[in-house]
């Protein structure tokens, strides 16, 4: 199995600037794309930003030109970069990651715990 562990949530002001990190661990081959998706109270589940093992990315159109998503592939970590942000950012993120344990497996999706991003003045 693999766990997804999330970090660099928290409370900002509007205008502000966050950085979120995601590390995946366990029985992992390999992995392709990993994604940072997020839901406000309320609200269904919505994408925020993909990106793929050879580093394409693919954003949600409210969240481009101030996200930015990366990769370390040595580490398996997925990181998002927040500048720019709004009240309506708010919301708990979540990082996925589809992995598989060995060549001949089908990929799985897992999800991290969810982390509270806060952008309020």
């Amino acid at each position: 199995q693999v766990q997804l562990v999330e970090s660099g949530g928290g409370l900002v002001q509007p205008g502000g600037s966050l950085r979120l990190s995601c590390a995946a661990s366990g029985s992992i081959f390999s992995i392709t794309a990993m994604g940072w998706y997020r839901q406000a109270p309320g609200k269904e589940r919505e994408l925020v930003a993909t990106i793929t093992s050879g580093g394409t990315t693919n954003y949600a159109d409210s969240v481009k030109g101030r996200f930015t998503i990366s990769r370390d592939n040595a580490k398996n970590t997925v990181h998002l970069q927040m500048n720019s942000l709004k009240p309506e950012d708010t919301a708990v993120y979540y990082c996925n990651v589809d992995w598989r344990g060995a060549p001949y497996m089908a990929y799985d999706r897992s999800w991290g715990q969810g982390t509270q991003v806060t952008v309020s003045s």
